[in-house]
């Protein structure tokens, strides 16, 4: 078959029939790459875009009237994925839970639960009740890993316009609740101008080694036109720390001679360049960007008249 043989809009199998297809051929299509499983029994073309409408389609075949998607089924909703790599290729639970009173719906592909939620933690969307991104972000500062979880609330705060502050402010009503030491340390931490889970992450060992926080997305001026953007900036120190997605362009050779050309630009010009890449969050690694890191900020004058007395 041909992708144009498939609607353009995504489709679940209940409704094979209607666009002239069988089940046998939506299951030839996905394995030869055509079709996309986005949901339990639902497929989109991998020619159609991402998009808030494709994943309530994904979920609303599952999700009961009295069910509100929480977490990392929230933040997947609102822009923010937050699954692990394995889970893109064995779709993960949808994470879900019922209002105190309300039995949770036991189904295999959810993930349910009961929780107290205010009338402002929930928002509808299309049709789905789902937990407002300010909600969501407080839920995986507690439920993540500390990393995950910084990311998450980054990520989220970027795209629904959250600070720190709002999120410090509705930490009183999760008083006592698992994780909310966790969350309580990460949310006057939150940055809204980082790009990426692992710019976050840079951004989050650098402040618990106790060091200054940088600059997100700092760009250089040459002869007033902005040019470059780094990730992570010191800019009177002339330091920047940046994080090299290996995983997002191994093999666009391209994309590596510009990111080399901007840095040798740098470093011709008096910056010191610190690229962080994908194992260097643990053990040796860590440790020696973030001690070059320490020494590149070390102040080389003092103004002091005498060091010694």
């Amino acid at each position: 078959m041909d992708i144009d043989d498939f609607p353009r809009a995504a489709f679940h199998v209940r409704d094979a029939a209607e666009h002239g297809l069988t089940g046998t051929q939506i299951w030839r299509a996905a394995a030869a790459g055509l079709l996309i499983r986005v949901g339990s029994g639902t497929y989109r073309r991998f020619d159609t875009p991402d998009s808030v409408a494709l994943r309530i389609l994904a979920i609303r075949c599952s999700v009961a009237a009295n069910q509100i998607l929480v977490d990392r089924t929230a933040a997947w909703v609102h822009g923010v994925d937050v699954h692990t790599f394995g889970e893109r290729d064995v779709l993960p639970d949808i994470e879900t839970c019922s209002l105190r009173g309300h039995r949770a719906t036991r189904r295999p592909e959810l993930a349910s639960r009961e929780r107290d939620l205010k009338a402002s933690d929930i928002v509808e969307i299309e049709g789905i009740r789902v937990t407002s991104p300010l909600r969501t972000a407080l839920d995986l500062g507690c439920h993540l890993r500390r990393r995950e979880a910084f990311a998450a609330m980054c990520m989220l705060a970027r795209l629904h316009g959250l600070s720190g502050a709002d999120l410090v402010r509705e930490l009183p009503h999760f008083r006592r609740r698992r994780g909310v030491v966790q969350c309580r340390q990460l949310a006057p931490l939150l940055e809204p101008r980082v790009e990426s889970h692992r710019e976050a992450w840079v951004l989050l060992e650098i402040l618990d080694e106790g060091l200054p926080a940088p600059e997100p997305q700092w760009w250089i001026e040459i002869n007033g036109v902005p040019t470059y953007r780094l990730d992570l900036a010191y800019p009177s120190a002339r330091v920047c720390v940046e994080y090299d997605g290996e995983e997002f362009h191994d093999l666009i050779d391209e994309q590596r001679e510009l990111d080399e050309e901007r840095r040798q630009w740098l470093r011709d010009n008096g910056w010191t360049v610190i690229v962080v890449k994908r194992g260097d969050f643990t053990g040796g690694a860590r440790n020696r960007w973030l001690r070059a890191l320490q020494a590149a900020l070390a102040p080389t004058y003092s103004n002091r008249r005498w060091t010694k007395w």
